[in-house]
């Protein structure tokens, strides 16, 4: 997949730290090597790699060291949405400097904005830059079909939606019949629409890191035409994994972090602060999930 043609399966990649806090480089190169040794078509740093939480020197690390372990064999997508616009457009130049391929920004949260203040800070961060670059169409911030069309006509190098906003399946549906193919269309929330989103004419998705074989073989069998197998291989090993990641608050940290751990590709589960403390049942719950995972030979 080249940077301006990707579709398909592009998990989000988690963050390992030591129990310290520090960043874990050698543990991020597995579980890059485990996500490529699937076959994915591309990785991303996103939220799901608590990014947010990362100063401006760890963030050039961690895009720096994710970046050489990947080594330019898949496209690499790095989130460098900010509350302001300068701050964004100096991420995304950041990131493209320590190797991103491809960027992806979400509209500014932490004050309302309106379309045409919108439309100005996708077109400072898309100057700021020559790569292409993913619009994320989250909760907080929704991208409606005829902005993301006037955000594209006003910055070329936008090539993608990753439509995230509820109703999530209505959502791609309108955005797909109004886009066609000026932008690609990509579901995310952690792929728990994924077959829905296909069938309405999303190209992909971008999963949690710790499946990339489930989900490329629903990917491969929807592709295929058969989507009653499609169903049945996401309902029997993925559905159940995203019910308990997406339950409350970030539990999805813990769950996906803990079965990297147990498959030895993380040393450790620490989630930076703030983060949820796990209560009894639901701590059963994520390793009641993981037995099951692992004794399917995971």
């Amino acid at each position: 997949m080249t940077a301006d043609r990707i579709e398909g399966i592009v998990p989000i990649l988690l963050s390992p730290f030591f129990e310290d806090g520090r960043f874990d480089a050698e543990s991020m190169a597995r579980q890059v090597e485990f996500n490529l040794e699937a076959g994915v078509h591309g990785l991303g740093l996103a939220i799901a790699s608590e990014m947010f939480k990362f100063n401006e020197a760890e963030r050039a690390q961690v895009i720096g060291a994710t970046a050489a372990a990947i080594d330019k064999r898949t496209p690499l997508i790095v989130n460098v949405s900010a509350a302001a616009s300068d701050l964004a457009a100096h991420y995304a130049r950041l990131a493209q400097d320590q190797g991103a391929d491809v960027l992806m920004v979400y509209p500014p949260t932490f004050l309302p904005a309106g379309v045409e203040e919108v439309i100005d800070y996708y077109r400072r961060v898309a100057g700021a830059v020559d790569i292409p670059i993913v619009l994320q169409d989250v909760v907080q911030a929704p991208i409606s079909p005829a902005v993301a069309l006037r955000i594209a006509d006003a910055c070329p190098n936008v090539k993608y939606i990753k439509v995230e906003s509820v109703p999530v399946t209505a959502k791609v549906a309108a955005m797909t019949a109004a886009v066609g193919d000026r932008l690609t269309v990509f579901g995310g929330a952690g792929g728990g629409y994924f077959i829905e989103e296909m069938r309405r004419g999303a190209r992909g998705t971008m999963p949690f890191s710790t499946q990339p074989s489930e989900f490329l073989e629903v990917w491969t069998l929807f592709q295929s035409g058969d989507h009653v197998r499609a169903r049945q291989v996401f309902d029997t090993r993925i559905m159940a994994v995203n019910r308990l990641a997406l339950q409350e608050a970030d539990v999805f940290y813990h769950l996906h972090k803990r079965l990297f751990v147990r498959m030895g590709v993380f040393k450790s589960a620490y989630v930076r602060s703030p983060t949820m403390v796990l209560d009894n049942a639901t701590r059963w719950e994520i390793e009641d999930i993981i037995e099951g995972i692992l004794a399917r030979g995971r």
